[in-house]
């Protein structure tokens, strides 16, 4: 600890080595193949233990790194890295005459539901609520009901305070520095460590959704049934579906135990008598073996996907779709469907468009506009069963590669995934790309925050 000694006096909360008994839970992340090994850690519980870290960090040449709540995705193990942690950093507060939630980036989307909910009022939420609402927000922020009516979370942030990599605490607007908060707002960890961030929330109390499973054999006709339906939708209404091999577990209801299902998920803002006409043609190809779409308080979105909620080890991948025609959904049923062999737990495909396609008002550097349909395949298992998962991996991107789109939301990029400038480039458009990373070299010339999908300083 002796070359880290003014960094203990500099900051309140833990600072952790290798050797402490607390430094392996304090680096642990959802996905527990993933190992991160740090030279040194700062459990941060205020903006000024941030600050302190980064600038320590930037005396001894060191890089950073950053553990949020979720969607912050350190790459590949932060060796050599000063990881801050930002679980403690727990500010919640509602204005309700203003319809904002300002956050600590430590705090998750129950979090606010909890809050939001009572008064009516509602986020742009991701599928899984446990996840924090910073690290989502700043790789834009799918929502399965809000997203297609008010497009991503980050299209709705007013204000951010941020840490810069000179140590600097910043106060970031559209206003007051429009080049860092189009650069933060989808550029994901690259530009600093956001530390707090403020953001609109919207009249919603309820909703019409959840999910209708049925039997995987009977896959291709409610798919056929899905593709119909997706050209003619609302922007009220978002959908998606999965096709999962689910284990075999009292936690599932009894049709789902150890079961091989499609899962077509359903969340829209009009009545419930709308919603359940929406449904009828996936009712009318197939009889679902398992039923919870239903009028449901906005506090429930969780139950429209039913993500994990436990840390596991897994394996993924996810690109965006330039369509899903008939012959992507051949290849696809192919590739995922009775008889296919594939081995993952769930694979995804999400209907994107509407709001979700527009420019917001407060401009921002979310990738994915435009893009139609995103797939996302993920899987859990023992070393053996994530080696076959990885395998399956590379034919999946394969096999899609006739529809696979050029941007994508940054989020859902697995952490072994775009790991090259060029990759990143591809993702971001080329255009996107060199500002991010013109404006890299104004607020990170020497690559400080590089253990991410990284945004290089343009030479």
């Amino acid at each position: 600890m002796a070359g880290h000694a003014s960094l203990c006096a500099a900051v309140d909360g833990p600072v952790l080595l290798p050797d402490d008994i607390a430094y392996e839970e304090e680096c642990r992340t959802f996905n527990l193949s993933r190992v991160l090994t740090p030279a040194v850690v700062v459990g941060a519980t205020s903006t000024d233990d941030v600050a302190a870290a980064v600038r320590h960090a930037s005396r001894h040449g060191m890089p950073v790194a950053v553990r949020n709540q979720g969607h912050q995705v350190v790459l590949p193990t932060a060796e050599d890295a000063l990881l801050i942690t930002t679980n403690r950093l727990q500010e919640v507060s509602v204005d309700l005459g203003r319809r904002t939630v300002r956050v600590g980036a430590g705090v998750t989307w129950s979090q606010v539901l909890a809050r939001t909910e009572p008064a009516g009022l509602a986020a742009i939420v991701g599928s899984a609520p446990h996840v924090g609402v910073v690290g989502y927000t700043l790789g834009g922020g799918l929502s399965p009901i809000l997203g297609r009516a008010l497009g991503y979370a980050a299209d709705h942030v007013r204000w951010m305070e941020v840490v810069t990599a000179d140590g600097a605490v910043r106060e970031v607007t559209s206003d007051s520095d429009p080049d860092l908060f189009w650069a933060l707002l989808g550029g994901k960890g690259n530009f600093g460590v956001v530390t707090r961030m403020e953001f609109e929330v919207f009249p919603v109390s309820r909703f019409y959704g959840g999910g209708l499973w049925f039997r995987g054999e009977e896959m291709r006709p409610v798919l056929e049934a899905w593709r119909a339906l997706v050209p003619v939708l609302g922007e009220e209404t978002t959908t998606s579906f999965s096709v999962q091999r689910l284990p075999d577990v009292a936690a599932l209801p009894q049709p789902l135990r150890g079961a091989f299902v499609l899962h077509v998920r359903l969340g829209h803002l009009g009545d419930s008598a709308e919603g359940a006409q929406i449904a009828e043609p996936l009712r009318t190809a197939a009889t679902p073996v398992h039923d919870t779409l239903a009028e449901r308080p906005f506090g429930e979105i969780g139950h429209i996907h039913n993500d994990p909620v436990h840390g596991m080890p897994l394996v993924e991948t996810s690109f965006a779709l330039s369509d899903f025609s008939a012959a992507t959904l051949d290849r696809f049923v192919e590739l995922t469907g009775p008889g296919s062999g594939c081995p993952m737990k769930n694979v995804e495909v999400r209907a994107l468009g509407g709001s979700l396609d527009r420019e917001p008002t407060r401009p921002n550097s979310v990738s994915s506009r435009g893009t139609p349909y995103m797939t996302f395949a993920v899987g859990s298992g023992s070393p053996v069963q994530l080696r076959a998962m990885t395998e399956f991996i590379g034919a999946y991107t394969r096999g899609m590669s006739p529809w696979r789109a050029p941007h994508h939301i940054v989020n859902f990029l697995a952490a072994d995934e775009a790991l090259s400038e060029a990759e990143v480039r591809g993702f971001y458009g080329a255009e996107r790309y060199a500002r991010l990373a013109a404006l890299k070299r104004v607020y990170d010339p020497h690559n400080m925050f590089r253990f991410n999908h990284n945004i290089r300083p343009a030479a």
